[in-house]
């Protein structure tokens, strides 16, 4: 079996119960989340060996954490423990017209305070096929931008196979220090994954025939920004894109596309009744590694990305607690959501 590393920063989610807004709320519902996170307990749930690597504080919270991602498969032995706080992020789901929303607190949390003397990189990607990043990461400080430089080289000295999702945090950095940033990260990355926003945050680069706010996506469009991307960064092997029509933050489209440069392969379309959109764009990313480091082909591996993050839509939480099977028979187009008795 491969193995698998994704390394980043996993927060503490705090929720206000139900639909309720922040300003109604008397208590959190705690959970815990975070882009490299979400991928790893995906393909734990695939029956995929996967570590995931961060720095968390050495105190309760810290265990709560550990005890979290140990109880859904994934391998925290190569977690660092130090640092004073761990991030924290509020989230006030939306509804019909309503967006969420999410607030950030994690300044000078232990993943961004971090040096890399934290982390012994040989031994984390000894015997790992394939390492898994976020634009999130390099965003969080300058010390994490640097480690993750430091881990992607040693990644492509040991030819491990690399793949980023973009995930512009606007909230995070500047669209000027993410290009600047994200165009020296990309020249290791073998797999990059965008949703219909980010290449126009990051790189500038927009597709035509496309409104987001109006929720049209053009499949076309982002082919061609698939191509182009393909021509700035030729070490890319394939660019996909999550294409997300929003209707409403309670209902929307859901599909996506898969290039090699050559040819594009366009999923099929759901439309989805959102019980949490975050972590959506995660469990694709999740599928998409699963499909093609068990050598799927790339239309398989499109179909089986978006299913399992259709899946996503429908469960609470960052994490996509969904099975192979419950993900292959959805992609193989059972969609009636009738019980299983």
């Amino acid at each position: 079996m491969a193995r698998i590393i994704t390394f980043g920063e996993i927060m503490m989610r705090l929720q206000p119960s139900g639909y309720k807004r922040i300003m109604q709320a008397n208590s959190f519902d705690i959970e815990f989340g975070g882009g490299e996170a979400n991928v790893a307990v995906s393909l734990a749930q695939y029956g995929e060996d996967v570590a995931f690597v961060t720095k968390l504080p050495n105190n309760v919270i810290g265990d709560k954490c550990l005890r979290e991602l140990k109880g859904w498969g994934v391998d925290t032995s190569k977690i660092a423990r130090g640092g004073n706080r761990m991030g924290v992020y509020y989230c006030e789901k939306g509804c019909s017209q309503r967006g969420s929303n999410v607030i950030y607190d994690r300044a000078d949390s232990a993943i961004a305070q971090a040096q890399i003397s934290d982390f012994d990189i040989k031994s984390i990607l000894d015997g790992a096929k394939w390492l898994h990043w976020t634009g999130i990461t390099p965003a969080i400080s300058d010390g994490a931008a640097k480690i993750t430089a430091e881990i992607l080289k040693a990644a492509k000295q040991k030819g491990l196979t690399v793949s980023c999702d973009l995930n512009y945090r606007k909230k995070l950095w500047s669209k000027e220090k993410a290009c600047q940033v994200m165009s020296e990260l990309v020249r290791y990355v073998d797999v990059l994954i965008s949703n219909e926003e980010d290449c126009k945050d990051v790189f500038g680069i927009e597709a035509d025939g496309t409104d987001i706010n109006a929720g049209v996506v053009s499949a076309e469009g982002y082919t061609h920004i698939g191509k182009r991307l393909m021509k700035t960064f030729p070490n890319l092997r394939y660019v996909a894109f999550t294409l997300r029509e929003s209707y409403s933050a309670s209902r929307n489209g859901w599909s996506a596309l898969l290039t090699d440069g050559d040819k594009a392969y366009v999923s099929k379309k759901y439309n989805i009744d959102i019980v949490d959109r975050v972590g959506g764009g995660d469990s694709f990313g999740a599928g998409l590694i699963y499909s093609l480091i068990n050598d799927c082909g790339a239309q398989e591996s499109i179909e089986f990305a978006v299913a399992a993050s259709c899946l996503k839509h429908t469960v609470e939480g960052d994490f996509n607690i969904a099975s192979v099977d419950e993900v292959r028979k959805l992609a193989g187009g059972d969609g009636s959501g009738r019980v299983q008795r």
